[in-house]
C-alpha cells in the first residue's frame, strides 16, 4: 500500500481530513491537481497587492475555526462589526454598540432602526443568538425571503442592511437560501469580528498543510478512483496508487468525475480589485448601497470595501486597494467594468478614472446552494472504502468545509479499525 488513506484535494475539507487522520496515527497522502493548496480559498499576489478570489473573510467565531485553526498565527486584521450604508442622503454607519461605542450616537439616530424591525429581528434571530448549541435540523425552515416576511421584518433595517449584505455573503439575491442556515451565519457574524490574514486568505490552507508530516503532492490530478477488495486504486498521470481508503475532497464541480454523485448546484460572483492613489473612504466597514429604488443598490455592486484600510498588508504603502463584489447571474453576462466603476463613483462620491484594475475574479462556483429545508449533514461514505468531503456535504462555509473533512476522517478511521462509525457532528454553531 502507498498509504493508509489517500485524500484527493487540498482544499480546507481535504486538509482537515488529512490532519485528523494523521493525528489518529494513519499514513496519509494528499494529492492536489493545482500548483498550490487551498481549493477555492486562494490569494493572488499581483504587483504588491493581495487579492483573494471571491472576497473571502475568516470568521474566528466559527466553532471549527476556534477548535482547529491557529488564528493568532494568521495575524487577523479585522473589519468593523456593522456596515456603512449609502442612501440618497449620504453615508451613515450602523455599528455593533459594544464593539464600536463611538459609533453609538449615529447608530441610535439611524432611521433604519425602526422599532418594528428591531423587534421582528429580535424575535427571528434572538433564540439562535442565545443558544450555545443550535439544532438547525429541528426548527421549521423556509426560504429566507419568506421567513423574513413571516417574521414581519420588512422595513429599512432589512432592505438597506440585511438584504444587500446577505446577497453578497450568499452569492444570490433571490432569497431562496435556507433561513435556518442564515440564522447560523448571522449568529457567527454577531459573535465574532471577521478578518483577513496578514498574508491573505490562502495563508489559512497553507498553515493547515504545514501541519502534515508528508507534504501535499501538488500538480497531481487524479483521473479515477476504483474500489478493490482490500482498498482503493487511485489513477494518476504518474501511475496508480493503492490505499486502504480514499477521501474525495475536490471542488464540487469535479465530484462527478470521480464518484457517482452529481455536481451540487452552485452560486457565482465576480470580485473586482482596484488600485487607487488614495483611499476613497476611511474606516474598516463594508459599504452597502441603499440608494436605488425601494432601498436596493443603484448599480451592480453588491458590496465594497477599502480593503487596505482593514488590512494594510494587502497593498503597497502608497496605494489603496478597493474591492467590489457583483453577483454572477445564472443566465447572461456579469456586469462590465464601466458599470462597476460608475457605481463605485456613486458609492464613494469620488471619480474612479485614476483607479487601475488589478484583477477581476470571475468565480462561477463560489458557494454551494443551501436551499430550504436545510440539510447540513449529507452522507459522506459513498462506498465500502470511499468517502466524499466538502462544504457541499455540510454547510456552505469555511465552518462546513472543516467539519465535513473532520467528520469524514473520523468515519474512515472508525471503519478501518473495524468499529461502527459514530454519529459525528464536529463543533457546531
Amino acid at each position: 500500500m502507498d498509504a493508509d488513506i489517500i485524500v484527493i484535494g487540498a482544499g480546507l475539507a481535504g486538509l482537515q481530513a488529512a490532519r485528523r487522520l494523521q493525528r489518529s496515527g494513519r499514513r496519509v497522502r494528499v494529492l492536489e491537481a493545482e500548483g498550490s493548496v487551498g481549493g477555492r480559498v486562494r490569494t493572488d499576489r499581483i504587483d504588491g497587492f493581495l487579492c483573494d478570489r471571491g472576497f473571502q473573510v475568516l470568521n474566528p467565531a466559527y466553532p471549527a475555526v476556534r477548535a482547529w485553526v491557529d488564528t493568532d498565527a494568521l495575524d487577523l486584521q479585522r473589519f468593523g462589526v456593522g456596515a456603512a450604508i449609502r442612501d440618497r442622503d449620504g453615508i451613515s454607519v450602523l455599528a455593533h454598540p459594544l464593539r464600536h461605542p463611538r459609533q453609538l450616537p449615529g447608530t441610535l439616530r439611524s432611521p433604519r432602526l425602526d422599532p418594528r424591525d428591531v423587534l421582528a429581528l429580535s424575535r427571528w434571530l434572538g433564540p439562535t443568538l442565545l443558544r450555545a448549541t443550535v439544532s438547525s435540523r429541528s426548527a421549521a425552515d423556509a426560504p429566507l425571503g419568506a421567513a423574513l416576511d413571516h417574521a414581519g421584518l420588512t422595513g429599512p433595517l432589512r432592505r438597506h442592511l440585511l438584504d444587500p449584505f446577505l446577497a453578497g455573503v450568499l452569492a444570490e439575491d433571490a432569497q431562496s437560501t435556507s433561513a435556518n442556515f442564515v440564522r447560523l451565519l448571522l449568529r457567527s457574524f454577531a459573535l465574532g469580528a471577521v478578518g483577513l490574514p496578514a498574508a491573505g486568505m490562502q495563508a489559512l490552507p497553507e498553515g493547515m498543510a504545514a501541519d502534515l508530516r508528508d507534504p501535499v503532492r501538488l500538480s497531481r490530478p487524479v483521473r479515477s478512483v476504483a474500489t478493490r477488495a482490500d482498498g482503493v486504486t487511485v489513477g494518476t498521470d504518474h501511475g496508480p496508487l493503492h490505499a486502504r481508503a480514499a477521501v474525495v475532497a475536490v471542488d464540487p464541480g469535479a465530484v462527478p468525475g470521480l464518484t457517482a454523485l452529481p455536481a451540487p448546484p452552485m452560486h457565482g460572483l465576480v470580485t473586482w480589485w482596484f488600485s487607487a492613489p488614495e483611499p476613497p473612504r476611511r474606516g474598516r466597514f463594508l459599504l452597502l448601497d441603499a440608494s436605488g429604488a425601494g432601498g436596493r443598490p443603484a448599480g451592480p455592486v453588491q458590496d465594497t470595501a477599502v480593503v487596505s484600510e482593514v488590512a494594510p498588508s494587502y497593498a503597497p504603502a502608497d496605494r489603496a486597494l478597493v474591492q467590489a463584489t457583483t453577483l454572477r447571474p445564472a443566465a447572461g453576462e456579469p456586469a462590465d467594468e464601466q458599470a462597476v466603476r460608475q457605481h463605485l463613483e456613486h458609492l464613494y462620491g469620488v471619480p474612479t478614472r485614476r483607479w487601475e484594475l488589478v484583477v477581476r475574479h470571475d468565480v462561477p462556483h463560489a458557494l454551494p446552494a443551501q436551499p430550504s429545508p436545510l440539510v447540513d449533514r449529507r452522507p459522506q461514505r459513498i462506498g465500502p472504502r470511499l468517502w466524499v468531503a466538502g462544504d457541499h456535504r455540510d454547510t456552505a462555509s469555511i465552518q462546513g468545509a472543516l467539519v465535513s473533512g473532520d467528520r469524514a476522517a473520523l468515519d474512515v478511521h472508525a471503519v478501518l479499525d473495524g468499529a461502527a462509525p459514530a454519529d459525528r457532528d464536529g463543533p457546531r454553531s
